[in-house]
């Protein structure tokens, strides 16, 4: 299968005994909440498996990095209160963890008078998805707070617990405090197919051979509609929706100090204007269904079709640079909520057509399948005396990062010796992401976890430098 395919559950490869996870963000969260429980004095054995090279390194890494308050999601469906629980926990973890969050408020904007006329019924949703703090306001004060607006607002609604977090960090902080925990981690194994052994557990044949499971739960993202049907399911067909985005340069940050959202249509939340943790504004996504779940490159169309909305959105904007463009693929599915399934004949959990929004219900994701495999047998307690959340690396540009504190250049002189100039990454960062308990694999889980090679110049620069040092390292070990 395609790369991203990776599940969780109970496995057994020789004498060692497991309970795995995928690496998506929600499988990540998976992993950890599970390594953090026992049973009848016992801690779980969790593996994390992943079918790349990295954790984090397919649907979660080109998430637009919206920490939803899900205001406007399906009143009564799962992703609706997952979403809003979600909300809670990872915006309590990341304060915990290190994981850069900004809360820079939202305001959807109206364009004609249809959606103008949309708000109110908005504003009436997100009561219904317990968020009280919108308001409705006329054009006049949509401009005060965002003045770069192209003309014709004729009003919004404001969001103001609508905020910016960072996608590579947080998958990463919890498969780090899941390693932390005692899982074992798994990279580069691919499922292909599913076996029952006669008794109470499932042989699940990989790549890298044969792994016996328990528990399985499948947190696959563009995946898991196949590894479902492995277990003989045909419960949903996840089409991945490719969405296409353009990042701008840091010198276009003051004209978007908030996110700028449309009024959102039966094909998605529509194109958005927003600035990134990293100091950049993002503009997009598009929305086109392909078949191949592979295909994150990005098209000609794509670009016209966003410098278009960007002219209309914010021209502005598009006088400023562009640093990078990128595309990410979500879990679309024929279905409007999260396809959540409990078979516990099977002993087999699905987390299925998890879009967008998978990022910021990833711990509430974690903390309901908790909750469903109890009711299914596998009663748990958590664990006394856990390690402390990792303290993640600062990545975000609203806090201080490494070149900028003098005392940790004193202690450290390798933090005051700047490898990226675009990104200001020095080589203290990169030391330490390399030496980290979950490095890099490559060069683009370098880029991840310290942003060198990805500011304006896009590694012109600093390229061969950083390719240097990554290939000082020995060869990543593959599995924990």
């Amino acid at each position: 299968m395609n790369g991203g395919v990776s599940r969780s559950g109970r496995c057994r490869t020789g004498r060692s005994t497991w309970r795995w996870s995928a690496a998506a963000s929600w499988g990540a969260a998976v992993a950890r909440e599970l390594a953090g429980r026992e049973r009848d004095g016992r801690a779980l054995s969790v593996a994390l498996v992943e079918a790349r090279s990295d954790v984090g390194d397919g649907t979660s890494k080109a998430n637009t990095a919206i920490l939803h308050t899900g205001f406007d999601a399906t009143p009564g469906t799962l992703e609706s209160r997952l979403v809003r629980r979600g909300y809670e926990l990872l915006g309590g973890y990341a304060e915990r963890a290190g994981i850069p969050v900004e809360r820079t408020g939202a305001v959807l904007v109206a364009w004609t008078e249809e959606e103008l006329a949309a708000l109110p019924a908005l504003a009436d949703k997100a009561v219904k998805n317990g968020y009280r703090e919108c308001e409705t306001v006329g054009a006049d004060e949509v401009y005060r707070l965002v003045p770069a607006l192209g003309p014709g607002a004729l009003g919004g609604l404001t969001v103001p617990g609508e905020s910016i977090i960072c996608p590579w960090t947080t998958t990463l902080a919890f498969a780090t405090e899941a390693l932390a925990r005692g899982t074992g981690v798994l990279l580069n194994t691919r499922v292909e197919g599913v076996q029952r052994d006669g008794g109470e557990e499932t042989v699940l044949l990989t790549n890298r051979g044969p792994l016996r499971a328990r528990w399985v739960v499948n947190a696959a993202g563009l995946g898991s509609d196949a590894v479902d049907r492995l277990f003989g399911h045909e419960r949903f067909t996840v089409t991945p929706r490719r969405g296409e985005l353009l990042v701008f340069d840091k010198m276009a940050r003051p004209l978007a100090n908030r996110i700028v959202l449309p009024v959102p249509s039966s094909r998605g939340k529509g194109v958005l204007i927003s600035p990134t943790i990293y100091g950049n504004v993002m503009l997009g996504p598009t929305a086109e269904d392909l078949r191949d779940r592979a295909d994150t490159s990005t098209s000609e169309e794509g670009f016209a079709f966003l410098v278009d909305k960007g002219l209309a959105l914010m021209p502005e904007l598009l006088k400023e640079e562009v640093t990078a463009s990128y595309a990410g693929l979500r879990a679309a599915t024929e279905h409007g909520d999260y396809q959540v399934h409990l078979d516990a004949a099977q002993r087999y959990l699905v987390l299925g057509g998890i879009r967008s929004t998978g990022l910021t219900s990833s711990m509430a994701l974690a903390e309901h399948a908790a909750g469903l495999l109890a009711e299914a047998g596998l009663v748990t307690s958590v664990r006394d005396e856990l390690p402390e959340p990792p303290r993640m690396p600062n990545i975000g540009e609203a806090f201080p990062r490494p070149y900028m504190r003098d005392d940790l250049i004193a202690s450290d002189p390798a933090y005051g010796t700047v490898v990226c100039f675009c990104e200001r990454v020095t080589a203290g960062e990169i030391r330490d992401a390399l030496a980290s308990p979950l490095p890099p694999a490559d060069i683009d889980g370098l880029r991840r976890r310290t942003r060198a090679m990805m500011g304006r110049c896009q590694g012109f620069f600093c390229g061969a430098e950083v390719g240097r040092r990554l290939a000082l390292v020995p060869d990543s070990v593959e599995e924990s």
